[in-house]
């Protein structure tokens, strides 16, 4: 199978070795699929690094490109700018037990959170899978966090996997997407760009792959629903930049969703979340904390990598996603056979 979706020459930075988000060292990915019936769910984990994120948090920021989302820990992580436990996607409904087993697993690791030392914010991000998941059965426990959690790796699937696995994107089947770029700046610089997204968002009419339209032909039949369902982006990177230059690189998310033809409908949660694993802040510290960081006057080159990256991400979940059917006789459609269609007709591909 094709690691990812073919492009011609429509995007310019190389990639990174794997073209994945663990292109950034230390990163790891995990999943726990949730099935039964009428079930399609699931978590997927991110991991920073491999250390004790509580004692060494890294760099973030969050730009909320529109808030239609109930997911978990975006304020402190906005006024603070860091990151402090594993990141967690899943449904709408299954933040809760998410945030429980991130606190849980917090607590194990460092028994005086919340009573000798402060407490602890657990990060976990939604979308709403409704389509083909009955989200009213409550079905992602605290068992399926920790399991994606244990499952983290170099090597992780996309497309309709773990948290992924009900979502929508353009009216196909999405989920789970990654891509990487690498940025070499003036001075000789090499760094890696990582995108990992939970993509559940867009109307079908809408899309444009490599600035086309699909042909008739080749869209999904519910072609009039709303742009709604909500794209998590999570974008992380080993160049030193601090959380005021990752909120920069952030915001770069939503014009990645622009050229894939998205406006970011109303009831649609788009949320970019990007990270740094190259200032880890160390707990206790002292008075101060010294951050080394890249010149603004380079940011150019990551924002360039960041568009493309999640661009790529969101094509590739749906690249690497299968037909979902669901309950009450739902179904999402695989995106690949429309893809080749579209490349027969002469895409830039």
């Amino acid at each position: 199978m094709r690691s990812a979706i073919p492009h011609g020459s429509w995007w310019h930075l190389p990639t990174g070795p794997t073209n994945t988000i663990c292109d950034i060292a230390g990163v790891r990915v995990g999943h726990a699929d949730v099935r039964g019936p009428g079930l399609c769910t699931g978590v997927t984990a991110v991991l920073p690094h491999e250390g004790d994120l509580f004692r060494e948090p890294v760099a973030a920021a969050v730009s909320v490109l529109n808030g239609f989302g109930k997911s978990a820990g975006l304020m402190q992580l906005a006024e603070l700018g860091e990151i402090e436990t594993p990141i967690l996607f899943t449904n709408t409904f299954g933040v809760a037990a998410c945030t429980t087993a991130l606190i849980r697993r917090a607590i194990a690791r460092n028994p005086a959170i919340g009573r000798r030392i402060g407490t602890v914010n657990a990060l976990v991000l939604e979308c709403n899978d409704g389509t083909v998941n009955d989200i009213q059965a409550l079905a992602v426990t605290g068992d399926h966090a920790d399991a994606a959690i244990e499952a983290a790796s170099t090597g992780f699937a996309q497309g309709t996997v773990g948290a992924g696995s009900g979502m929508k994107t353009f009216g196909y089947a999405g989920g789970i997407g990654s891509a990487s770029r690498q940025v070499v700046l003036q001075g000789g610089s090499r760094y890696q760009l990582g995108a990992l997204v939970l993509s559940n968002f867009g109307q079908a009419s809408d899309l444009r792959v490599f600035g086309q339209m699909l042909p008739p032909d080749g869209a999904p039949p519910d072609t009039a629903e709303a742009d709604k369902g909500s794209v998590i982006m999570l974008l992380a990177t080993d160049a030193p930049l601090d959380s005021r230059q990752l909120g920069r690189v952030a915001r770069r998310g939503g014009a990645a969703l622009g050229r894939l033809g998205s406006h970011m409908g109303h009831q649609s949660g788009d949320i970019a979340i990007a990270f740094s694993t190259a200032n880890r802040i160390t707990r206790p510290g002292g008075d101060t904390h010294p951050v080394t960081r890249v010149c603004e006057s380079r940011m150019d080159r990551f924002f360039a990598a960041a568009v493309e990256a999640t661009e790529e991400a969101i094509l590739n979940a749906m690249w690497h996603a299968t037909p979902r059917p669901g309950y009450d006789g739902r179904r999402l459609p695989g995106f690949r056979d429309a893809f080749d269609r579209f490349r027969a007709q002469g895409s830039p591909a």
